[in-house]
């Protein structure tokens, strides 16, 4: 514990100066893993070297260990085991003088747990072989395998040798096979891997041992060097579909090779040719067409020699391997990612939004090898580094794959979105800056904060570098730390070295601040100069400070073509931007693209609006002016109950699921009305907001029924066949958003006639999204067959653990007057585990943040309670991610603020913060931004004590 508080006055159990430099510098660990099922026998010999001043003794990382032997040859050690600090220290008789080598030898015991999912864990039984058991060390679950300095700077190689049972079909870790595996002992086996060419991070350490269906494929490069793709997926696994899953890995490979790098926009034209000619190769591999293998391997290799490409793998073999239970989508580890079983490989459950994470899954983690396992971090509060630069390259490929305007609105979506988007989280109680102050657990740093606006803060910095010069910078990044840490200063410095700006003072208050900039906009014209006038003012930070971002904008004409675009970099608190010799624009497209992670505000008379939802080039433009409209709507419902919604608006919800053309580009997803409104007094009135939209939606049913209903039709009648090109399923996604979204807003009449659509549709199914969509809207409807649909589809879906997800997800997110005891018969059925991670993401998860429900019944707030003081002592990060429901809590009707603050105070009392420090202090951050509701709360019911009286 630092100075800088202490007790309950103690937000966060790290902060910055926990974290300085290593007593010594480690150099290799040389592992053997002795794996029994319930325990595993762990003999380290730890190499290191002191610095310039002798040490006398080390305290190594070793959480939850039975400490068996501790050694150093040539030295007398001595050792004391502090388990509840988890810290070994180990001294030493003569101290190791400076400069000098030594080998700390330990022999240990740990053992996997069942429902803590760091360190060794079960991940799967299976009836006649041994439980399969991996580890996830992100970011401090190597210390729970063996005493260590668990640092991101603690970069090392490493040999691990795996003794385990001979039933096992794989057991793993990082590096290449020194050899085969081969018995031991009876019953017994041992393989050994050297990880030796790259010094890796604790965290990146893997170890695995488990009954596996392994699907392998050589990769080959453009100029003919190859390894191994390697895909370990769950007993009983499709075959067709596993062989999918690595061409979709393939592609990705080859996509960073090709256009990542230094030079990914020089020779654009080469790379494209080279990326069709690869899949010609490769067709030419699989159907023994010798001649044309060759050929092409010679214009391959041509080819490629005339161009700079970008990262190659490293090792001998590239393995996925299949994660039953973990609180993450995948990890990257070394040559070997841990990906959810449910998102490694598409199948007959895998739904479009499923099949969107799979491929970004894949070149996200493949991508770490170069940013994250190559160039680390240098401490926690750079996860976000590790991370951002690694999603903007993933956002480049899904682009690359789905489409430019269809990849940036589905950001924006998940930027805007009222019940979890980041733009909303970021103005909560609980939200943290991109580099908090501190944080309880690693944990802590996985939000959106970390994946969304940190990766926006990086596209921000690319925007005013410009793409060629971003590409340069961000490869002398990679150049210069290879094999070693970097910080968020040396990210920066390779920015401001290249584009010859100043990015410093911007990462200061993005990366320190939370929160966002609001910028307030207004216009004028002069005709007789021709000059426009753009002033501007943004509102400063929670700190009082202002942001620096990139603003892009252009005037349109009212055919929809740009009189002119420009880019500006706002800095100061208030100016404007004068435009010569331009004829007087018939609108505004403002923040195009998204420019920079905040918002603008803009107040254009309706008809300038109408005219840009129809001809704004800019498909974001387009999509925040409709939400302008949407907004408008929303709110006049909510300030007049009784009034009706607007004929106008209701007949361009309609126009625009008819125009081919937008549906094309941007697909369903661009009609998405949010139950939200910018409107403070009216922004957390969940129910209210909800029953305002389906207003909205029913108010298009009835105006466009008949075109919804023609537009449905044609859409089902065209869906294409399934395919295993990306390209072409995209294209099929979006053409399912658009029928669905006609189906969302036709059930809005729940008639006898549209429960017989909806029906048909779930019957007559062959894509889960379609299915699954149609239940959703089953359920919420009066349909005679509703129950027994329901009960039918439950049956169904567990016996698979992808549909069993989506159904749950599905299930709580719906608004249904008897959710609540749907949900506890749920929990009750025996396909629910309530200790799976993806279990609870799904159903609490989604349950808590069903808001109108969670926090607005008794009996959701009833069950919410229940459900988070069940899962603190089982999952920490699942009741961390469901507390996010409590982000409001002083914007709620007044009627609700009392009883969402008993939620809180009722856990807390229940909590031990030693034990559950991330839930306990994120508890209290909700209660502490919560001031108005906290003195009613203690009005009636009398002091929290957490809070200390603070808000008294």
């Amino acid at each position: 514990m630092t100075g800088r508080e202490s007790g309950e006055r103690r937000l966060f159990r790290y902060y910055p100066e926990d974290f300085g430099a290593l007593p010594v510098r480690v150099v290799h660990m040389d592992l053997v893993f002795d794996v029994y099922d319930g325990h595993t026998r762990v003999v380290s010999a730890l190499t290191a070297e002191t610095f310039d001043a002798p040490l006398a003794s080390l305290a190594l990382n070793a959480r939850d260990l039975d400490i068996l032997r501790v050694e150093s040859a040539g030295y007398t050690v001595t050792h004391t085991y502090d388990r509840d600090a988890a810290l070994l220290t180990v001294a030493f008789d003569p101290p190791v003088p400076p400069r000098t080598r030594f080998t700390l030898d330990t022999e240990t015991i740990c053992r996997p747990s069942s429902h803590v999912l760091e360190g060794l864990y079960y991940d799967g039984f299976y009836p006649g072989g041994p439980p399969t058991q991996i580890t996830q060390c992100q970011q401090w679950g190597f210390q729970r395998l063996v005493p260590c300095l668990d640092d991101m700077t603690a970069k090392c190689t490493y040999t691990t040798t795996i003794v385990a049972d001979s039933g096992y079909t794989n057991t793993i870790s990082n590096g290449d096979p020194a050899g085969p595996r081969i018995p031991c002992a009876p019953g017994r086996s041992v393989q050994r891997y050297e990880n030796t060419r790259t010094p890796m991070a604790p965290y990146l350490f893997f170890l695995g041992v488990g009954c596996y269906d392994t699907y392998r494929r050589e990769f080959e490069y453009p100029d003919g060097r190859t390894f191994f793709l390697e895909l370990l997926a769950k007993p009983g696994s499709d075959a067709t579909a596993a062989e999918r899953a690595l061409e979709i890995l393939a592609d990705a490979v080859m996509w960073i090779h090709l256009f990542t790098g230094q030079a990914q926009y020089r020779d654009r034209e080469t790379r494209e040719e080279v990326w069709r000619l690869v899949r010609v190769r490769d067709e030419a591999k699989r159907s023994g067409d010798l001649e044309a293998l060759e050929e092409t391997r010679k214009t391959l290799k041509d080819l490629i020699s005339t161009i700079t490409p970008g990262y190659a793998y490293t090792g001998a073999v590239y393995r996925e391997i299949a994660m039953q239970n973990s609180d993450f989508g995948g990890m990257e580890n070394v040559g070997n990612t841990t990906i959810a079983a449910n998102r490694i490989i598409p199948g007959p459950d895998t739904t479009d939004p499923a099949l969107e994470y799979l491929v970004r899954v894949k070149v996200h983690e493949y991508y770490h090898n170069e940013n994250g396992s190559e160039v680390t971090g240098w401490s926690p509060f750079e996860i976000w580094l590790n991370e951002a630069v690694t999603v903007h390259v993933e956002n480049q490929h899904h682009a690359f794959l789905f489409g430019e305007a269809y990849s940036r609105l589905k950001t924006v979506l998940e930027l805007l979105d009222p019940a979890d988007g980041t733009l909303t989280l970021d103005r909560g109680a609980g939200s943290m800056p991109i580099e908090p102050d501190g944080f309880n657990d690693p944990n802590d740093l996985i939000t959106g904060v970390t994946y969304v606006k940190a990766p926006e803060f990086v596209r921000m910095i690319e925007t005013l570098m410009g793409k060629e010069a971003f590409a340069e910078a961000l490869g002398r990044y990679h150049d210069r730390f290879r094999h070693a840490n970097a910080s968020r200063t040396d990210w920066i410095r390779c920015m401001e070295e290249v584009s010859g700006q100043d990015f410093t003072g911007m990462a200061a208050v993005w990366l320190k601040e939370k929160e966002y900039p609001v910028l307030t906009v207004t216009s004028s014209y002069d005709p007789g100069e021709r000059r426009f006038t753009l002033a501007y003012s943004q509102n400063r930070s929670p700190g009082g400070r202002l942001r620096e971002f990139p603003f892009r904008f252009a005037l349109v004409d009212a055919d929809g073509r740009d009189i002119r675009e420009t880019t500006a970099r706002i800095a100061d608190e208030a100016g404007e931007i004068v435009l010569d010799g331009v004829d007087r624009p018939a609108f505004l497209s403002l923040n195009r693209g998204c420019s920079f992670y905040g918002k603008t505000a803009y107040q254009p008379p309706e008809d300038e609006l109408y005219l840009q939802v129809g001809k704004d080039p800019d498909v974001v433009g387009r999509f925040t002016a409709f939400l302008a409209l949407a907004d408008r709507e929303m709110l006049r419902l909510l300030e007049e109950p009784d009034a009706a919604v607007s004929d106008r608006f209701a007949d361009l919800c309609a126009a625009l699921l008819a125009d081919d053309a937008l549906m094309e580009e941007a697909g369903g997803q661009f009609l998405t009305i949010f139950p939200s409104v910018e409107d403070e007094r009216f922004a957390h009135r969940y129910r209210t907001l909800h029953d305002a939209r389906q207003t909205i939606y029913a108010a298009v049913a009835a105006r466009g029924g008949e075109t919804l209903l023609r537009i449905y039709r044609q859409a089902a009648k065209d869906a294409p066949a399934a395919s295993g090109n990306l390209e072409e399923e995209a294209a099929a996604i979006r053409q399912r958003q658009r029928k669905n979204a006609c189906l969302s807003i036709l059930a809005t009449r729940d008639t006898p006639e549209v429960h017989r659509l909806l029906l048909r549709q779930f019957r007559e199914a062959t894509a889960a999204t379609d299915r699954l969509t149609a239940f959703s809207l089953i359920l919420e409807s009066s349909a005679p067959e509703r129950q027994e649909i329901l009960e039918s589809f439950a049956a169904e879906s567990a016996r698979s653990p992808g549909a069993w997800e989506s159904f749950l997800a599905a299930v709580a997110g719906s608004d249904c007057d008897d959710l609540v005891p749907i949900l506890q018969r749920i929990e009750s059925s025996p396909a629910f585990a309530f200790e799976q991670a993806d279990q609870q993401r799904a159903l609490y998860g989604r349950f808590a943040l069903n808001r109108k429900r969670s926090l607005e019944t008794e009996e959701g707030r009833a069950y919410l309670a229940e459900v988070l003081r069940r899962l603190a002592p089982v999952n920490e990060y699942s009741a961390v991610r469901a507390l996010d429901a409590f982000a409001f809590i002083d914007g709620m009707e007044p009627r609700h603020r009392v009883p969402a603050v008993a939620v809180l105070a009722d856990l807390l009392s229940t909590l031990d913060p030693g034990a559950h420090p991330a839930i306990y202090n994120n508890a209290r951050r909700f209660l502490l931004g919560a001031p108005k509701a906290v003195r009613a709360y203690e009005t009636e019911h009398g002091a929290i004590p957490a809070l200390g009286g603070s808000n008294s």
